[in-house]
């Protein structure tokens, strides 16, 4: 099978919802991986996907919301027993006591947008899961939500002018609407260069050999490219 020609640099899309425990957790291991490559060839990008699109807009209690989603609270207790298993695993700090609620986040995603424009998504993702699940705070709430901004760089005032209006909403549902048709049920989910596509959770060792490989096949284009080129006299 030949291989499609990868650009110098390559785009890692990430789509994922702040409230996904598998996503803090594959956010958390695919940053170690891109620690240990600084010359990693990934541009990331973040897409809107909501575990919950009916979500009331203010949310709703955590436990409930949980023994409703998985049939009972001895189901959720084993979900999320497996959950604190493999975030411990990680090196991935979840204070399960402090999550009270579960909110709408699509003021968290339009947020992450805005952070996109201004190149500050990853801070913003980092941002939103600490403050989640390790303070557990609403991250529904527009002032929680004005302070991550904040704490990530983005001017306060603008992101709480932003946040009391509707721009951008529909776009965010429409984006969310469209991954689902394209087959997208799980998150997180990892697009590579467009074509490639990885779902959940990855061990660094995993990110590790997918860099390599396109390492390797930047640099065959890039010989072949050479070869290609007619010498000048």
């Amino acid at each position: 099978m030949t291989e499609p020609n990868l650009p110098p640099h390559v785009k890692l899309d990430i789509l994922s919802d702040p409230i996904c425990p598998w996503c803090y957790i594959g956010k958390t291991l695919l940053d170690r991986a891109l620690a240990a490559e600084p010359d990693h060839p990934f541009v990331v990008e973040w897409h809107p996907f909501q575990l919950n699109p009916e979500m009331p807009a203010d949310g709703m209690d955590r436990r409930a919301y949980l023994e409703a989603k998985f049939g009972g609270k001895d189901n959720a207790v084993n979900v999320y027993a497996e959950i604190a298993k493999h975030a411990e695993a990680a090196g991935v700090e979840i204070n399960f006591e402090a999550m009270q609620r579960t909110p709408n986040t699509i003021d968290a995603h339009r947020l992450i947008h805005w952070a996109g424009l201004e190149a500050k998504q990853s801070e913003v993702v980092d941002a939103l899961f600490d403050a989640y699940f390790v303070a557990g705070k609403d991250i529904g709430d527009a002032l929680v939500l004005a302070d991550v901004a904040a704490d990530a760089g983005l001017e306060r005032a603008v992101i709480e002018k932003l946040l009391a209006s509707d721009n951008d909403i529909q776009a965010i549902r429409d984006r969310d609407a469209h991954s689902r048709e394209m087959g997208v049920n799980s998150v997180p989910t990892f697009i590579i260069a467009n074509q490639h596509v990885v779902p959940g959770a990855q061990q660094p060792e995993l990110w590790a050999q997918v860099i390599a490989d396109i390492k390797s096949q930047l640099a065959s284009a890039s010989s072949a490219e050479d070869e290609e080129t007619p010498t000048q006299h």
